[in-house]
Order: structure tokens, then C-alpha cells, then sequence
């Protein structure tokens, strides 16, 4: 069910309550109000789906209320509710952004009707929403950059995860593109036309955050002038994405663990709770483990989030992506430096130096040295003197002249080396890094020379 919030808006005691009953009995979740004014109200403090409004009101008619709640919410879903002899007003209530209206006195099942219609009718808005974003803009798994097989598995967990609405947690080093991931795994799942909410919990003061979060009513604090509604009600029915959750104050962390447990919120100063659908992404470089054995993250908050964990790979640990992330972000910037002459090609000797290096700021580090190398070359090809902060080791090894054999060599052997040193002589492990079979990677060393296999080691011992 997508549309669960239903407010009704009618000066008759006898209607709300009845209405109240019947969409109770329906799984909806209904509030009521007599009056124009507080319908307004209601509705500024809370989020509705839908909003079932009678034509004759006192303070102020129906189509006044339709048309301040469609100023504040262009596509809610607004039903009138007219009595014998009002037809006139809720046909013109309908050609002014109502979606529907029926007429007083109706049968129980004539409402509940008119709800699945317009839930059908959001489903298919939705749908549309997202097969226009994904033939325009793209998304998905098309925005993940990377054919290893560190990415693939990646890749491999979004799709399953994707089709449920369970909590996921990314783990991975700064730089490795969590939020991106997030997006991704958003853009996948049956809540891609509904908001996407980043939230960065080390960015917003401690003293302001559970606010931001949850919302809060006016009074609740000084300086809470109005009502504020909170990203996680901001978020309702599509994604939440809270990065660095591990920076999350211990006193947030409480309420978050009920949002994940009951599916409702309760703002800063409220009495009520609100419902909501969120699907809950968050993502964090801590080791949560050991912060939750240190005290510094509650246990059963570690559990409820750690459902589904995806850990992303570090850049030094799929070197074999660095080209095609090299050539995307190589396009990125053409396009918005709007580059005269365009950048068209990266030299083997920069490539190489570029895969060699062991990007202790993963993806984002990668991507900051190709824009700045962009910024700076006025030519039409980027060489290795364009990225000035490589290190001489790398600079060293990447220049060999314009010999494509010597050159392959000696890259084979760099990688061969910093993957036994990322794996401790692990062969194993190193050939799924390099993406080899083992039986290669033993005639490989044995070809170079770069070490002896002994029987009774894990790895190769490597010789000077």
C-alpha cells in the first residue's frame, strides 16, 4: 500500500468518525480535523499521501483548502467530498488539481474504491517517473564504473538487495564512492521515482541533528518558530541514505532504532507518531564492530543496520579499473569544463603510472588528479608530466619509452609485486587481484624472475 496517510478534512463529528473507523479497518493511517485552518495546519506538521476533503466547509470552502495543500504539494492526492447539490463546486474542484470526488452519502466501499484508484494511478506515475529517468539520465548499475571482480560482486549484492526493502550498510575506505553506491542500489529498487535523501550525521551539529532528522513542532525548543517536518519524513516512501552513521551521536541513535523498528517517527516536542515508509541505506569508514565493543554504538542499533552489509573494494584493490574510471572521468570533465580542445587521449606511460599507484584516497583521489590535470593542459592529450603529484617511484616505473612490449613487462611486474605485498605472499589471493588463474601467475614469476616457490611457504619468496 503506497498511500497510508490519509487526512480528512469535514466539520461533520459524525463523518470523521465514521471515515476514521472505516480507513482503520482498511490499514490505512487516518487523522481528522474540523476546519480549513487546521487542515492546513495538519498538513504543514505531518506528511499525508492523501487528503479527503468535504466542499463545504465553514471558515473556509474545499477549494480553498485544495488549493493551499496543492501550492504546499503539487501531486497530492486530493478527493472532495460533496454533498446533494454541490456536484458543481467538486466537478470544478477536479479541474482545479483534484483527483477525484464522491458523493455524499456514499457507501463504505465507494471510498476504499476511490483509494486503490489513486493508488494505482501513483504506481503507474511512479513507474513512468522512473523508465523516463532511467532512458534520460541513466542510473544504476551504468553509474558504477568497473568490470573487476571486486566491482562485479559489488554489483552482484545491489541487484538482490535492490528488490527488498532491507536495511544495507556499506562499509569501505573514504573515497570509494558509498554514496554513489547508494544511489545506485536507490535507482534499482521499486523506489526509484520517490525521493532519494542523503544525510551526512558528521556534518550536522550534535545539538541540532535528532531535529534535522525527525523534525520538530513549533515550541518544542528557542528559536523553533514553525513546524519542521525532518529527511526522514522527507524521505517517506523512497530512500535514506545516512552516511558516517558511526558519527551518529548515542543519544540519536535511540530514536533511529525505533524508526527501524516500528516504521513511525515522533518529532522533537510532538505527543504523536508519524508513520513512514523508508528504506534505510547507511554508510560508514569506522570499524562499527570495535565501536560498538568500545561503547561508542549500541549493539542493537549495529544489528538492525548490519542486515545486509556490502563492503566496497579500495581502488589499490582492482588496479584493473583505473582505465575505464580514467576514461569516464576524462568524458565527466570534458563536458563540464567544457574543454577546448577536448581531452581525447591519456598516454600508456600515464596509465601505467596512474595503475601503480596505490590511491590511499580510492576513487575520489583519482577522480580530483584527472580534474586537475584537465584544469592545467591546455593540449589535447594528458601525459604523464600533466599529474605532478605522482610519486618518482611511479614516474619511474612508467617510463619506457614508447616500447609497448618493455612497457607491458614492466607493469605485469609492478602489479605482480603490490599485489603478493597487499596479499603477504598469499598466491591465491594475489591472482584474484590481478584477475589471473594461479597456474599464471606462477609462470609469470618464474618469466620474471621475481621469486622462488618453495613447498612449504604460502607464497613466493621474493629475491632481490
Amino acid at each position: 500500500m503506497s498511500l497510508r496517510q490519509v487526512l480528512i478534512v469535514d466539520d461533520d463529528p459524525g463523518m470523521r468518525q465514521m471515515l476514521t473507523l472505516l480507513l482503520r479497518s482498511k490499514g490505512y493511517f487516518p487523522a481528522a480535523v474540523e476546519s480549513s485552518s487546521q487542515a492546513i495546519k495538519e498538513f504543514e506538521a505531518r506528511p499525508y499521501d492523501v487528503v479527503l476533503c468535504d466542499v463545504q466547509l465553514g471558515e473556509h470552502d474545499g477549494l480553498w483548502v485544495l488549493a493551499e495543500l496543492l501550492q504546499r504539494s503539487p501531486d497530492l492526492t486530493v478527493v472532495m467530498m460533496s454533498a446533494y447539490g454541490s456536484e458543481e463546486s467538486a466537478v470544478e474542484a477536479m479541474k482545479r488539481g483534484a483527483y477525484d470526488y464522491i458523493s455524499k452519502p456514499f457507501r463504505p466501499d465507494e471510498v476504499a474504491l476511490v483509494l486503490r484508484k489513486a493508488e494505482e494511478r501513483e504506481r503507474l506515475r511512479r513507474d513512468n517517473l522512473r523508465l523516463r529517468r532511467e532512458l534520460g539520465e541513466g542510473g544504476g548499475l551504468e553509474t558504477l564504473v568497473g568490470q573487476s571482480p571486486a566491482m562485479d560482486e559489488v554489483k552482484r549484492h545491489l541487484r538482490k538487495a535492490a528488490a527488498v526493502s532491507t536495511t544495507v550498510l556499506l562499509t569501505g575506505e573514504s573515497g570509494t564512492g558509498k554514496e554513489l553506491v547508494a544511489r545506485a542500489l536507490h535507482d534499482l529498487s521499486p523506489r526509484a521515482a520517490m525521493p532519494f535523501v542523503a544525510v551526512n550525521c558528521g556534518a550536522i551539529p550534535d545539538d541540532l541533528i535528532e531535529s534535522e532528522l525527525f523534525g520538530h513542532v513549533k515550541g518544542a525548543f528557542t528559536n523553533a518558530s514553525q513546524n519542521k517536518k525532518g529527511l526522514v519524513a522527507e524521505a517517506d516512501r523512497g530512500t535514506l541514505f545516512l552516511d558516517e552513521i558511526g558519527e551518529l551521536p548515542f543519544q540519536v541513535q535511540v530514536s533511529l532504532l525505533r524508526t527501524l523498528q516500528e516504521d513511525e517517527i515522533r518529532r522533537v516536542g510532538d505527543t504523536r507518531a508519524t508513520q513512514v515508509d523508508v528504506r534505510v541505506v547507511a554508510a560508514t569508514a569506522r570499524d562499527l564492530e570495535a565501536a560498538v565493543e568500545a561503547g561508542g554504538f549500541r549493539r542493537d542499533l549495529f544489528y538492525r543496520l548490519n542486515v545486509l552489509p556490502i563492503r566496497l573494494p579500495p581502488l589499490r584493490e582492482r588496479p584493473g579499473d583505473i582505465p575505464p574510471l580514467v576514461e569516464h572521468f576524462v568524458e565527466k570533465f570534458n563536458r563540464s569544463l567544457r574543454r577546448t580542445p577536448p581531452v581525447k587521449e591519456v598516454t600508456k606511460e600515464a596509465l601505467a603510472a596512474l595503475a601503480l599507484r596505490k590511491w590511499p584516497g580510492n576513487v575520489r583521489e583519482l577522480e580530483n588528479l584527472i580534474e586537475r590535470a584537465m584544469v592545467m593542459t591546455e593540449g589535447a592529450t594528458l601525459e604523464l608530466a600533466d599529474f605532478g603529484n605522482l610519486s618518482a617511484a611511479d614516474a619511474k616505473a612508467a617510463a619506457n619509452g614508447l616500447s609497448i612490449k618493455r612497457g607491458t613487462r614492466d607493469l605485469e611486474m609492478a602489479l605482480i609485486q603490490r599485489a603478493l605485498e597487499e596479499t603477504g605472499g598469499n598466491r591465491t589471493r594475489a591472482a584474484q587481484l590481478l584477475e589471473i588463474s594461479h597456474r599464471a601467475l606462477l609462470y609469470k614469476l618464474k618469466e620474471y624472475g621475481l621469486g622462488r616457490v618453495s613447498p612449504g611457504t604460502p607464497g613466493p619468496i621474493i629475491e632481490p
